[in-house]
């Protein structure tokens, strides 16, 4: 069992020559995403996915769509939010690799490296991840503006130095 709010495997030797899936969220599941991913509300949840052979591996592509509520940070009322992202992943399976001496691993931030994936993928886990990612982690209804709110300054640490220094410093001598 997967510790996942929404999950769809499907092993590696069943994709052939490809294959392709829509993957729709009942009500349980939008209802565990939705406490998963903070929101006040999820009416719908759905992907569409498509699972090729590619190279050495496999590019998994799709949709992911969704209605949301999220809340916003600033009046922290409700935001409807309708998501529809689209998603390329490569896939390759993972290898063991031998243990012998510690390597120095190269990494590359331009280079878009397949995730490794073992005997299964998890199509929903994709889905989902998409959604998180697309998601505005700082979400503010439009015209909501942060004022500050009158009242006592709070006092800084360098407020007493300036009680201490001379009233009648001068800059020379």
């Amino acid at each position: 069992m997967s510790d996942l709010p929404w999950s769809e495997t499907i092993r590696l030797n069943e994709i052939g020559n490809g294959l392709e899936r829509r993957l729709e969220a009942d009500a349980a599941t939008r209802g565990r995403v939705m406490k998963a991913l903070d929101l006040q509300g999820l009416d719908a949840l759905s992907a569409e996915v498509s699972l090729k052979p590619s190279g050495r591996g496999w590019m998994l592509s799709g949709r992911v769509r969704a209605e949301a509520v999220q809340t916003c940070g600033l009046t922290l009322e409700p935001l409807p939010v309708t998501l529809d992202a689209p998603f390329e992943i490569g896939l390759v399976e993972a290898v063991e690799h031998p243990r012998g001496p510690a390597e120095e691993i190269d990494i590359s931030l331009e280079e878009d490296t397949p995730d490794e994936v073992e005997g299964v993928v998890d199509l929903a886990a994709y889905a989902l991840e998409q959604l998180a990612l697309s998601l505005d982690p700082f979400p503010r209804k439009p015209g909501a503006e942060f004022a500050q709110p009158d009242g006592p300054r709070e006092s800084s640490p360098f407020d007493v130095l300036n009680r201490l220094k001379p009233k009648d410093a001068g800059g020379g001598t």
